[in-house]
């Protein structure tokens, strides 16, 4: 396990000096409660202190960022950024999933591509990086790996909101979501949702929740009406 945190450790372009701390934020309550260890021993007290550092480094962010911006305007903007879809995107793009340490029923159930897992682990990655090399190590990750593509994330993760603006400007015809198929068994289920404008179908989106299904068939939409226009 240690030479693929190694792996990791160059991915992310950080040496911890602490290792421990860096094996600690990918270790899952359910690892620890499968090998019998304290609680404490788990991830989650480096979430907590993560999710911390990253609400003061992208309030920062946007602070400097959006000089003009209400306040109202830069708490949405945020909590889009911060959220746990977001968070999981951003773990996918380092390949988080794959060094979490797992139990075997978490392991057989898909925990490693589960949202809320690896947007936890994202955050306890940020305190692990806190703890072992201060708070601009930390800065600097999440500016690297989360503050990164802020347009298309927004529009991503805003997508049933966006595309519903988009349409009350042009037109009365209603918005409809539709769920199409279901694929696996209970505990790893897909989920297949078309949207469509009136009569004509938009997009389709695969999500393992339905409501995740749906922000995608809608980011879809949003392409395809912006390459009509």
């Amino acid at each position: 396990m240690n030479e693929k945190l190694k792996k990791l450790e160059r991915q992310i372009g950080y040496t911890f000096q602490d290792f421990s701390l860096l094996k600690k934020a990918m270790m899952h309550s359910s690892y620890t409660n499968e090998k019998h260890m304290e609680k404490h021993y788990c991830n989650e007290r480096l979430e907590f202190l993560g999710d911390a550092v990253l609400e003061l480094v992208s309030s920062e962010y946007l602070f400097l960022n959006e000089p003009k911006v209400s306040e109202g305007e830069l708490t949405k903007t945020r909590a889009s950024m911060v959220c746990e879809p977001s968070l999981a995107f951003c773990a996918r793009e380092i390949g988080l999933g794959e060094y979490l340490l797992l139990g075997r029923g978490e392991e057989a159930t898909g925990g490693r591509q589960r949202d809320s897992i690896t947007s936890d682990a994202m955050e306890a990655l940020i305190g692990a990086i806190y703890l072992d090399g201060g708070f601009t190590n930390a800065k600097e990750f999440i500016h690297r790996f989360i503050m990164t593509d802020l347009e298309n994330k927004k529009l991503f993760y805003d997508s049933k909101t966006i595309l519903q603006e988009m349409i009350q400007a042009q037109t009365d015809e209603r918005i409809l979501y539709q769920l199409v198929k279901e694929e696996g068994p209970d505990h790893n289920k897909s989920f297949f949702v078309e949207v469509k404008i009136g009569d004509r179908t938009f997009g389709i989106g695969k999500g393992r929740t339905k409501k995740a299904a749906e922000q995608k068939a809608a980011y879809e939409a949003i392409l395809k009406l912006k390459k009509e226009r």
